[in-house]
């Protein structure tokens, strides 16, 4: 049963773009990024979704990891993506990575983790009724530039009937 979600970068500077970031405790409760995530995407340069992400850590949508982290995997990946997979290897039978880059999540596959993407994390906000619409979800990504592989899409589209 998963206890604990840890989300990644990508991610969160996806959901800031589409203002789904409040999604979050309706989907998951408590959700965590590792500092060097924050750090990540909170680059004090005003980018795209930076005032978003900041609201979410105050309201407490997301939680930075309270814990120290213990490196387990060793492997190159980004900061970020080795923070999350570390904590989720602390317990894996609780832990649910939300992560997009695809090095990040074979790594956690491979190590028997459960990970899912933003695509997904939209899918469930329309199967739980916090939006009307995935696929203008979708298109509102696509505007600013957030790239997710069409048969994602369609998965998600067809997953939520808006085929």
């Amino acid at each position: 049963m998963v206890r604990k979600v840890v989300i990644d970068a990508s991610p969160v500077i996806g959901l800031a773009l589409i203002r789904g970031l409040d999604w979050l405790p309706s989907l998951f409760g408590t959700v965590y990024i590792p500092e060097t995530v924050r750090q990540e995407v909170l680059p004090d340069k005003n980018a795209p979704g930076e005032q978003a992400i900041q609201e979410a850590l105050r309201q407490n949508w997301i939680t930075v990891w309270p814990n120290p982290i213990e490196p387990l995997l060793d492997i190159d990946l980004d900061a970020g993506e080795t923070d999350c997979i570390n904590i989720a290897l602390g317990t894996p039978d609780q832990v649910l990575l939300i992560m997009d880059e695809r090095a990040g999540r074979a790594v956690a596959q491979e190590k028997g983790l459960r990970v899912i993407g933003t695509a997904a994390i939209i899918g469930l906000a329309k199967k739980k009724g916090l939006i009307p619409s995935a696929r203008s979800v979708f298109e509102v990504l696509h505007n600013a530039g957030f790239r997710i592989a069409a048969t994602v899409i369609q998965q998600v589209l067809n997953s939520v009937n808006e085929t």
